[in-house]
């Protein structure tokens, strides 16, 4: 396995947001706040990799948005505008300035609600996939078995009998055949929970598909128009979401908006290419970084 503590540790901690406590790690670093909000299902720890090669211009902070509310996928699951609302909140309390912000899926769209909904200000957003889908689903009552990805979550496996076991699952798969080795190993280590008596997803696959569900209840489509910061949209070339994600779309309504495309890669681009997506990453905020420095001083 590969140590946690290769390169920049983090530090763990958990911050009251009013009624309830989100958990978050934290990358000490010098410069602006940087909020990494991870996809549906995962944990902040797979923004590790990514984490330790920005943390020497940015203190990073990386909420984990699994198990901190009580939710239940039969009754709609739990809202994104919620998510939204705590990222707001988390920033508030933490009296971070205009962070900058990335989030993968369900967490570039729960970013974007935060900034464009609740008046979260940010210095730029990078948007990896973030899931808006067609805006008659909003318009829909399902349930979680017609739910595309509930319906696939709340079925997932949920038992290893120790990390080998787990291992050779995952390879097994083709949702992670494409992973970065030390991405598989974080996942495993942190992504599940146990010991001796067997291993389980550190977000049930319960947890997962009310996550999904949640994504339902709000249509994002409109708030678009709305986003007050520059940003890069960011997606997969094989990536299996443009059959029914309009990304043209979401590029065309977003005012300021610079678009890229990850050669070979799924809907999981970090996950797959830890360091293309840190370079990316910074190479899009180091000019608005350094504006930002200069209208500072």
């Amino acid at each position: 396995m590969v140590s946690e503590t290769t390169g920049h540790k983090p530090q763990m901690g958990r911050q009251n947001i009013g009624d309830a406590e989100l958990p978050y790690l934290l990358y000490e670093g010098e410069g602006p706040p940087l909020i990494l909000l991870h996809a549906t299902g995962f944990q902040p720890w797979l923004w590790h990799p990514i984490a330790r090669k920005l943390a020497r211009h940015y203190r990073i902070f990386a909420p984990d948005f699994c198990n901190h509310r009580e939710s239940d996928p039969e009754k709609g699951g739990l809202g994104w505008t919620i998510l939204a609302e705590d990222v707001d909140r988390f920033c508030r309390a933490l009296n971070l300035k205009k962070p900058f912000l990335v989030g993968h899926s369900m967490g570039g769209t729960v970013l974007m609600v935060a900034h464009a909904l609740y008046g979260l200000p940010a210095s730029g957003m990078v948007l990896i996939e973030p899931i808006l889908l067609p805006p008659e689903i909003y318009r829909t009552r399902i349930r979680v078995d017609q739910h595309p990805f509930a319906a696939k979550a709340i079925k997932r496996t949920n038992f290893w009998r120790d990390e080998q076991e787990a291992l050779a699952y995952l390879h097994s798969r083709a949702l992670f055949r494409e992973w970065d080795a030390e991405m598989l190993e974080l996942y495993i280590r942190h992504g599940m929970t146990g010991g001796e008596g067997g291993l389980q997803l550190a977000c049930s696959p319960r947890r997962e598909a009310s996550l999904f569900m949640g994504g339902l209840q709000y249509d994002p489509w409109p708030l678009l128009a709305k986003i007050s910061c520059p940003v890069c949209l960011l997606e997969g070339q094989k990536s299996e979401n443009g059959a029914f994600i309009d990304f043209d779309k979401i590029h065309s309504l977003i005012p300021d908006c610079r678009r890229s495309v990850v050669k070979d890669a799924g809907h999981l681009i970090p996950m797959e290419r830890p360091g293309e997506v840190a370079h990316i990453i910074e190479d899009f905020f180091h000019p608005l970084r350094s504006r930002r420095e200069r209208e500072a001083a």
